[in-house]
């Protein structure tokens, strides 16, 4: 999993569930939940990687609950972005599906499964730490005198925990979303790229709140 998608899960803020508990969904760690955790989670949640394992069911069971409740709040993984306002590549946003099916898995009881069912763990790579883009720094409500196609946009300059909403204000009137961003968490900076560039001819309106907040646009 690249760098965007890097979970990591804080040891000193998090409680273990408990040990035992009635088991009550057909939900599995082997055929259902390491799926979602190999896919999001391992690049940092290994052995030998920057935070605790949760690779296997003896190393996950104990922190299922705050596995739950970190997915839940949308602080892990560190996407940041909300879902759906924009279309990016390489989201590693956990999706409404499998938010439910870790929830589920939980209340549940937690249970492992039969381990026949269980995948191989992927290899990993480490990721390089991405080059942040350059670009045309907006703030406000700035209003482009030339087309321009927008590949990557990131935020500049937020705030711990702080917020930012970018939207573009076609002179037809459409709205188009650029990025929305929540909790930003200031250690996992990164470029938010388009699926697709988006072209914004002369005229638009890029639309940045709240009042100081900063996004940077860039055409490569």
């Amino acid at each position: 999993m690249k760098f965007a998608a890097v979970c990591a899960l804080c040891a000193f803020c998090i409680i273990p569930a408990r040990a035992h508990e009635t088991i009550s969904t057909k939900l599995t760690w082997t055929r259902e939940i390491s799926r979602i955790l190999y896919k999001h989670c391992g690049s940092c949640h290994k052995e030998g990687g920057p935070s605790f394992s949760l690779m296997s069911y003896e190393e996950a069971r104990p922190w299922a609950k705050a596995i739950k409740e970190e997915v839940l709040e949308r602080r892990m993984p560190p996407w940041s972005a909300v879902k759906g306002f924009g279309e990016f590549a390489h989201d590693e946003a956990l999706s409404m599906e499998d938010l439910h099916l870790i929830s589920d898995w939980v209340e549940g009881g937690a249970p492992q499964g039969d381990p026949k069912y269980l995948p191989d763990a992927p290899r990993y790579k480490d990721a390089p730490k991405p080059r942040l883009i350059q670009g045309r720094v907006v703030s406000g409500e700035y209003k482009l005198r030339s087309a321009m196609r927008v590949r990557a946009v990131r935020p500049e300059g937020l705030a711990e925990g702080g917020w930012l909403k970018a939207i573009a204000v076609l002179p037809d009137g459409r709205v188009e979303p650029l990025l929305w961003i929540y909790n930003y968490q200031q250690k996992w900076p990164r470029n938010y790229t388009f699926q697709d560039a988006i072209a914004l001819p002369a005229g638009a309106a890029v639309q940045v709140a709240p009042a100081g907040a900063k996004l940077v646009l860039s055409s490569r």
